[in-house]
């Protein structure tokens, strides 16, 4: 990765991150993904007495489709369990392949186990806090959702993604493409509208620019 590249994506990485101080939730709800280190935060979470119960959300997405060979919620519960979270605290719902069935597809699973779901504690990879912020207030608009993500920087990250089957250039396209989804999305409806700001509009248009391309809806 080149300085320029580098400068880049430290700018959209900030830019996607909501830094929200974790409270009391209902459950603790991890979206699935590539990223390992979700259900470690999950777990580090419920440790602290933060909700009673996990929800490991994801079937197989657009990042892991012929990475993994079982679903995103059965690999994060594995790796959960590992970490101390007890088998009994945890549901899974491990059919969804996008943000917006990872909602709506948890929403009903809480509903048929009663399980209130007034504030939610969403954990997600850093560079999508900002995209289930936007998302939660169209997919879930009954609840309150506090969005917190591993407590890492991007080199962080990028190593940990390598460790799990990704690449380099594979995690900066998939945050360009994350970007691009902040205004495309808003504008359909997926998710409420985020100011982008200019800086951070250009940094990515630089990116893209420079070929990372891989993540673009066209």
């Amino acid at each position: 990765m080149t300085d320029a590249v580098s400068h880049d994506l430290q700018i959209l990485w900030d830019y996607m991150r909501l830094d929200m101080a974790p409270e009391p939730a209902d459950v603790i709800a991890a979206f699935g993904c590539y990223d390992e280190q979700i259900p470690l935060r999950a777990a580090e979470l419920w440790k602290q007495g933060l909700a009673p119960a996990v929800v490991f959300s994801g079937g197989l997405g657009r990042n892991t489709q012929g990475l993994f060979q079982r679903s995103e919620a059965e690999r994060f519960a594995a790796i959960a369990v590992k970490a101390g979270l007890p088998e009994s605290t945890i549901l899974l719902e491990s059919r969804s392949s996008n943000s917006a069935e990872n909602f709506l597809f948890t929403q009903a699973l809480l509903a048929e186990r009663n399980i209130p779901a007034r504030t939610i504690l969403a954990v997600h990879k850093p560079y999508m806090e900002r995209r289930v912020y936007a998302a939660a207030a169209v997919y879930w608009p009954q609840a309150r959702f506090i969005v917190t993500s591993p407590q890492v920087t991007a080199e962080q990250h990028i190593r940990a993604a390598r460790a799990a089957g990704m690449t380099e250039r594979g995690v900066i396209e998939t945050v360009v493409g994350d970007v691009q989804r902040m205004r495309l999305y808003a504008q359909r409806g997926y998710q409420i509208p985020q100011p982008i700001p200019e800086d951070v509009w250009a940094a990515y248009e630089r990116l893209a620019g420079a070929g990372y391309t891989g993540q673009l809806i066209k």
